[in-house]
């Protein structure tokens, strides 16, 4: 039953992504999309039941549990959103048909390599894993052909290739690292055994494959200065991809940092990798705050506010320790359901608007309600306020911080005031005053957005004794 679960969380996308390159139309292949995805998600939950043993390729614990559960869930309710998105992106001829197959096709690609990479206990197939979905992502970018979404693209391809040779050489010398004490051959990229061999590698090598890493992986996460591509990706690119993008892919290569920065920490003599995290989370959150006050397009604004809370989540999990790690998690979890129901949002707005510049769309509240306040209500989630859960995850950020490093949490709860100011700034614009710009048909699901933000409402009410538990196991495991 175990192997057979971490099958499907693979076989499922795999071939659902094959039959959807064949199937022409529009009604079959959203609704495959969607059950394929579903099945997926499904299969994911299972493994809270039953994990299998862990092997030389295959790894499930409290860590990735928490990144497959959350990855396959979005992943869900993204496709329940993409099948109305796309349908009015073919009425109006920004997607022909044969570009139709080719995007659901490469979304269940994406989410087969994004699978890949969480449940392999092998470093090298969990690169492959990755530089697969961010490739694929690169394809789905550019899918419009317009020259913007050309240009787009482009530089994400280039950016994600420094990442993905960055990457790859730190990879290696992990691998060197582990060769002379395990021994040549796949054995030495297996992570469970590098941890617990870890402590007799050689800690020169360590530390300088940890620095490649996390460039290379931190290009993946969108920290700053490695972020360039983050905001063209998500403007040009379909909406359901911003959506991924930002709340699902970033996360994924942040998984792939905390499996190394773990393996460094089993190492005495290696050095603590939590201040590189901390330095580049600070300066990824305050470069991002400052930028949102810049933004004239509600897409790449968002993208902001994506690199902004990757920011959050790394200089927690730097910071490092029970509490800060949790918080860690629980904003990480949060802000992918959060980010998500935005993107949701915004993909109903500009298509209802007929564009994304910020200025041409006042008075949303009146013209669109239903879209207008879940956009209002997704920015007051995102902006940290209470009652809803990014508040108690940003919360439990700095006070661990200002318990600890009381110097840090300055710029950290300035960067958050920051950050606070420009979202509203630019939501009375969008939300409120006199109706402006286009108006026209409104078509789409809102059910995933506001089932997102039920959660994140209800977690910041109440979160259930067993998920607490679950995020402290996993904490501890982080050291």
């Amino acid at each position: 039953m175990n192997v057979n679960a971490v099958t499907a969380v693979l076989a499922i996308p795999a071939g659902a992504a094959a039959l959807l390159a064949l199937l022409p139309g529009y009604w079959l292949s959203a609704r495959l999309n969607v059950l394929a995805t579903l099945l997926t998600f499904l299969a994911a939950l299972s493994l809270f039941f039953e994990r299998p043993p862990t092997g030389p390729y295959v790894l499930i614990d409290d860590l990735n549990n928490v990144f497959i559960v959350v990855t396959t869930f979005v992943g869900f309710t993204t496709s329940v959103f993409s099948a109305s998105y796309i349908e009015h992106e073919l009425e109006t001829g920004r997607l022909t048909p044969a570009f139709l197959r080719f995007y659901h096709a490469m979304y269940q690609v994406l989410m087969f390599a994004m699978n890949l990479a969480l449940v392999t206990n092998n470093i090298g197939v969990m690169w492959v894993g990755i530089e697969f979905a961010t490739l694929t992502t690169v394809l789905m970018v550019g899918i419009y052909r317009t020259h913007e979404a050309l240009e787009a693209a482009w530089k994400y391809f280039i950016l994600g290739s420094v990442g993905i040779a960055l990457a790859l050489f730190g990879t290696i010398l992990v691998y060197m690292a582990a060769a002379p004490v395990i021994g040549s051959g796949p054995d030495a990229m297996v992570w469970t055994d590098l941890v617990a061999h870890a402590d007799s590698f050689d800690p020169a090598l360590l530390n300088l494959a940890f620095v490649f890493l996390l460039l290379g992986y931190g290009t993946k996460v969108g920290l700053v200065p490695l972020h360039a591509w983050l905001p063209d990706a998500h403007a040009e690119g379909p909406t359901p991809i911003s959506a991924v993008l930002s709340g699902l892919l970033l996360n994924v290569a942040l998984y792939a940092l905390l499996r190394f920065k773990m393996l460094l920490a089993a190492n005495p003599n290696a050095l603590a990798p939590g201040p590189l995290m901390i330095g580049m989370g600070l300066v990824s959150l305050l470069f991002a705050a400052f930028m949102l006050y810049r933004r004239r397009d509600i897409k790449r604004m968002f993208a902001y506010s994506s690199i902004e809370h990757m920011g959050i989540v790394t200089f927690a999990f730097g910071m490092g320790g029970p509490l800060a790690n949790f918080a860690g998690l629980l904003h990480m979890t949060l802000h992918s359901l959060t980010k998500s129901a935005i993107f949701f949002a915004v993909g109903g707005i500009a298509q209802v608007k007929g564009t994304q510049k910020i200025a041409d769309m006042g008075g949303l509240t009146t013209t669109n309600p239903l879209l207008g306040w879940g956009l209002v209500l997704g920015v007051v989630a995102i902006a940290g306020l209470p009652p809803l859960g990014i508040f108690t995850s940003e919360f439990l950020v700095v006070s661990s911080t200002f318990a600890r490093e009381p110097l840090l949490a300055l710029p950290l709860a300035l960067g958050l005031l920051v950050a606070l100011g420009a979202l509203f700034l630019r939501l009375n614009a969008i939300a409120f005053g006199e109706p402006r710009g286009q108006i026209h048909k409104a078509k789409g699901s809102y059910l995933p957005m506001f089932a997102h933000l039920g959660l994140v409402l209800s977690a910041g009410i109440y979160l259930p004794g067993p998920l607490v538990v679950w995020f402290q196991n996993v904490a501890r495991l982080l050291g």
